[in-house]
């Protein structure tokens, strides 16, 4: 048995209004057409729902056992109109998202603050994996957003490219503080303290020491930047790092721009197979919209369909 739901919304007015009159009224609806709905649906049901004397709707017992039932699905049915409403405007759902180190610990955590407050009744979930296992965990669909440093796997997903300016920390009352602009010859000799030599960032930075002739004092690797601005903040140091990581650290290290500039890369990126939701889409507005701040130029990459990933090119 199919239940017509007006009819049972029909029901459900009469029983709260005792009245057919008032019930019309409120449906718009002539009186004929409540008494009509109301015999439709004891028919359906097998059940006398009313005794109907002296002109009068008087609910039998049945009928206020089955108003009960009716009210609570009733009301079930709002709350998920309700629901798919917020689901709609983004109020209502879970984002998940994976992220490399770097963006999950400096990056990630203020505009997650503030997408929270934004849109109540949303939850957030925040995997930090390195680069290379956030991409292979993708086509499990364990997330609906990923953050990567480059290089990147462009098979089966929706990319945008960013390319930040490292930037130059420095000690607070570091002798080079006064500088607008720093660059590899001013930090000639300084003890550096730098990214690990795993990750493409050291070597671009060595490269500009070499190129400028000046000495690279390597005296240290880590593998987080903001592990590397702790230690410039503690020690003395000096390093080059990505923007977001030392934006991040506040006024616990001086922070100006590195030339030649030195860039950091990394792929914000969602599965092509899928449009992202609601929230998914703002949260992907809310970091572009953060790394568009500190400098970066956002590339859109193609996607490369998985039975397309090993042709010849």
């Amino acid at each position: 048995m199919q239940m017509d739901f007006k009819l049972l919304e029909t029901f459900k007015v009469v029983i709260e209004t005792r009245s057919a009159t008032q019930a019309a009224a409120m449906l718009g609806v002539t009186q004929p057409a409540i008494s009509a709905q109301l015999g439709r649906l004891e028919d359906m049901l097998g059940l006398t729902l009313f005794d109907r004397t002296g002109g009068r709707l008087k609910p039998t017992t049945e009928g206020l056992s089955f108003y009960a039932e009716v009210a609570k699905a009733l009301d079930n049915i709002s709350h998920l109109e309700q629901a798919a409403e917020n689901i709609r405007k983004g109020s209502l759902g879970r984002l998940v998202i994976a992220s490399h180190p770097s963006a999950g610990i400096s990056l990630l955590p203020g505009l997650i603050s503030a997408f929270l407050k934004s849109h109540a009744g949303v939850s957030v979930r925040l995997i930090t994996r390195n680069s290379e296992i956030v991409r292979s965990l993708f086509p499990s669909q364990l997330y609906d957003i990923g953050l990567t440093e480059l290089p990147i796997d462009y098979r089966d997903i929706k990319a945008v490219k960013y390319r930040l300016p490292c930037v130059a920390v420095l000690p607070r009352g570091h002798a080079l503080e006064a500088q607008k602009v720093i660059t590899p010859a001013m930090l000639s000799g300084f003890p550096f303290f730098a990214i690990s030599r795993e990750r493409s960032s050291h070597h671009a930075i060595a490269r500009a020491f070499t190129d400028a002739g000046a000495v690279f004092n390597l005296v240290g690797e880590a593998e987080l930047f903001a592990s590397i601005c702790a230690v410039v903040a503690a020690d003395g140091v000096v390093s080059v790092i990505d923007p977001w990581t030392a934006d991040s650290f506040g006024l616990g290290v001086v922070v100006r721009p590195f030339v030649p500039i030195v860039s950091y890369e990394i792929a914000v990126f969602h599965s092509a197979d899928r449009r992202p939701s609601t929230i998914a889409s703002d949260f992907l507005a809310l970091i572009d919209q953060r790394l568009r701040s500190l400098g970066s130029t956002p590339q859109r990459v193609r996607s490369v369909p998985t039975n397309m990933a090993h042709l010849p090119a």
